[in-house]
């Protein structure tokens, strides 16, 4: 530890002498402070990098938030280190809307992800390091019954969950499976690019909004039109894109996209809400015949802290599934993915008690995580 701290200090210091810089014409890679801060994180295994003015560099590592440093940056410091990776047009950008979401690459050829927004007036950010290559399922310690779902020809395949939970790692590791076992036409429109892929036995297009289109909605008018077999929409924000997502995966394509929610029967009330009440008929009906699956996940710190693991709830579009989402019986759903284990499904706490079961998390952990603790004792008797 006292290398490590010393080393922080060090770039601390380097980032204290840092002076601004004009943008180049395509942001490519952190300027040197950055980089080396960018660096220490990766070697901690750390998911995050928050840069806040009059506060210290953070790392998130293992879910929990470790000083980078003993020194607070100042907003001119935060604004020096971020600036020079912005081109002029993501400045203008960040000026009028206050918060700009772009990707950048590192010096090692890995990719980051970064939010900059405004907070007291000065400019903060959240980088998040993406891994050099897209992940397996397996690697993520993610149930195998998700690889099944993917067999599908059409149909929409949701995952939901909270910012930082894992969604758009999990679509990735989805996406890959169908790159390397089938010969799809693959079109993605994601805000930013996080994870790039490499033709394996699919031909896979990535479309980045803001750079290759205006917005998902148009974006995705437009790839029906591509002759795609699977589309990878990175979040259904509104409800055009909602609908258009649905049309899509009624009309032979595979669809996979994300929602904000924390289970999977939430997701169904999410998509319903965002249409007037008079048309939600029409939309039951609709999700009744394109969905194939919703997967609700979370990440749960292991037993040793230094790394989490994914627990996950998942709703197969079974003939019962799809007949309570036709009629509005929603609240019946979760008995429908309680007693569904022969079809791949499980509940939340059921997940959670699977992994208090083989030793990865502790049973305290679990029932701070679950939403129906009484379930989860039962599943643990």
């Amino acid at each position: 530890m006292p290398a490590f701290d010393n080393e922080l200090e060090r770039i601390v210091t380097e980032l204290n002498r840092a002076v601004p810089g004009s943008p180049p014409a395509i942001p490519e890679k952190p300027p040197a402070g950055l980089e080396q801060l960018l660096g220490l994180a990766a070697e901690r295994h750390a998911s995050d990098v928050l840069l806040v003015a009059d506060c210290a560099p953070a790392l998130r590592a293992g879910g929990n938030l470790v000083a980078a440093g003993s020194g607070p940056l100042s907003a001119e410091e935060v604004q020096n280190l971020l600036f020079p990776l912005l081109t002029q047009e993501q400045r203008g950008e960040l000026s009028r809307r206050k918060s700009l979401d772009f990707s950048f690459m590192r010096s090692n050829g890995i990719r980051c992800r970064a939010n900059l927004h405004y907070q007291r007036g000065t400019v903060a950010a959240c980088i998040r390091l993406l891994p050099a290559r897209v992940p397996s399922l397996e690697s993520l310690h993610l149930p195998p019954a998700l690889a099944k779902f993917i067999e599908r020809r059409q149909g929409l395949i949701l995952v939901t969950g909270p910012t930082g939970c894992g969604k758009t790692t999990t679509l990735a590791a989805l996406i890959e499976l169908v790159n390397k076992k089938n010969r799809f036409h693959i079109v993605t429109i994601e805000d930013p690019i996080e994870y790039h892929y490499t033709n394996a036995q699919s031909i896979v297009e990535q479309i980045e909004v803001g750079r290759d289109t205006p917005d998902f909605g148009n974006s995705l008018r437009s790839i029906l039109r591509q002759n795609p077999d699977v589309i990878l929409v990175g979040e259904m924000r509104d409800a055009e894109t909602m609908a258009t997502v649905l049309t899509a995966a009624e009309t032979g394509h595979l669809v996979f996209s994300t929602l904000h929610t924390n289970d999977t029967g939430q997701a169904i009330s999410r998509i319903l809400d965002a249409f007037p009440t008079g048309n939600q008929a029409q939309i039951r009906q609709q999700l009744s015949l394109a969905l194939t699956a919703v997967v609700a996940q979370q990440l749960v710190p292991g037993m040793d802290g230094n790394a989490r693991y994914p627990a996950v709830e998942i709703m197969a579009a079974t003939d019962a599934v799809r007949s309570l989402i036709r009629r509005g019986d929603d609240h019946q759903l979760r008995l429908q993915i309680s007693t569904g284990r022969a079809h791949g499904m499980m509940t939340m706490e059921q997940s959670l008690a699977e992994l208090v079961r083989t030793g990865i998390i502790t049973k305290e952990t679990a029932l701070a995580h679950c939403l129906r603790a009484d379930d989860l004792r039962l599943h643990l008797e």
